[in-house]
């Protein structure tokens, strides 16, 4: 196992992740090493594994190198306990990462999600790409705003839209941390659906947007929101707020939804001639293609 690990990390110097120390080092099957995985935030470590207790092995490879910042989480969608800590330097504080020339706050004590989402990256730099000055950028399920970051580094102006508002806090301070002014952009607490019937009937309109959300969730009403029945009705809602020649970014890393079907649900959400380009995981992902990407443009 620890050889297994050792050449995962090896192989994963020789991919092409420019300027970023934040990067899948074990990505389960893909590595041969079923159940487990292994990512590493600016020098911390972070394992996960499908099993409810850690490997001896994992342990003993963590404890070889007590300078490194070492936490092990248990995969467990009924019980999100967030990571507990393993070996070397406890990280109490939020730090920061590197993501091909953004910057993020990383925070390993925040709960079951660490604030960023690594196998997005791809997703990210291509958001990016698309901007410019003078687009605007709206999005939804925001989480942290790491989207939102890359979109106005790209030059949009974006609206960040979650139902949290200690995570738009938490984008304002990754806008910060960009050098980016805060107050030049849009900040909506609450839930995405509401929102887009709102800016529908204010006939507002985006450039672009990004639709991200998560498999299943629950606004402030109860409504509940699963991915495999609901995405079609948000794809429908968000483009009736996009602009003539806009486009959306639509992705889910819902595992009950095949590639084709997600494709089909998406391509019967919006009118017959727009065009959807399917995008894979980053390289540093080599297991389960869990997460489906297409973006689409009208």
């Amino acid at each position: 196992m620890v050889q297994k690990i050792n050449k995962s990390a090896r192989l994963r110097k020789t991919l092409s992740l420019r300027d970023t120390d934040a990067y899948r080092l074990v990505d389960g099957a893909g590595d041969c090493l079923p159940g487990i995985y292994l990512e590493t935030f600016a020098g911390r470590r972070l394992f996960s594994t499908e099993s409810s207790t850690l490997p001896s092995e994992l342990r003993a490879w963590a404890d070889q190198d007590p300078n490194l910042s070492t936490y092990w989480k248990r995969l467990d969608q009924q019980d999100k306990e967030p990571p507990s800590h393993l070996s070397g330097p406890a990280q109490n504080d939020p730090f920061e990462i590197q993501e091909q020339g953004a910057r993020f706050l990383v925070n390993l004590q925040s709960g079951y999600s660490q604030g960023i989402f690594l196998d997005q990256r791809d997703n990210r730099a291509r958001v990016r790409a698309r901007c410019e000055p003078e687009h605007t950028i709206l999005n939804t399920f925001a989480y942290t705003g790491a989207f939102s970051v890359t979109a106005a580094l790209g030059g949009a102006c974006t609206t960040t839209l979650d139902l949290s508002q200690p995570y738009l806090d938490w984008t304002r301070q990754n806008f910060t941390l960009n050098g980016i002014d805060a107050s030049a952009h849009h900040f909506c607490r609450g839930d995405t659906f509401h929102w887009l019937r709102r800016f529908s009937k204010q006939g507002r309109q985006f450039t672009g947007l990004i639709l991200d959300p998560p498999t299943f969730s629950r606004d402030d009403t109860g409504r509940v929101f699963r991915a495999e029945r609901d995405y079609g009705s948000l794809v429908q809602l968000a483009s009736e707020c996009l602009e003539p020649g806009g486009w959306l970014l639509c992705t889910t890393n819902c595992r009950r939804l095949p590639a084709a079907a997600f494709t089909r649900m998406v391509s019967s959400a919006l009118p017959s001639g727009v065009q959807l380009t399917s995008h894979p995981m980053p390289p540093d992902f080599t297991g389960t293609p869990y997460l489906k990407t297409l973006f689409v443009e009208t």
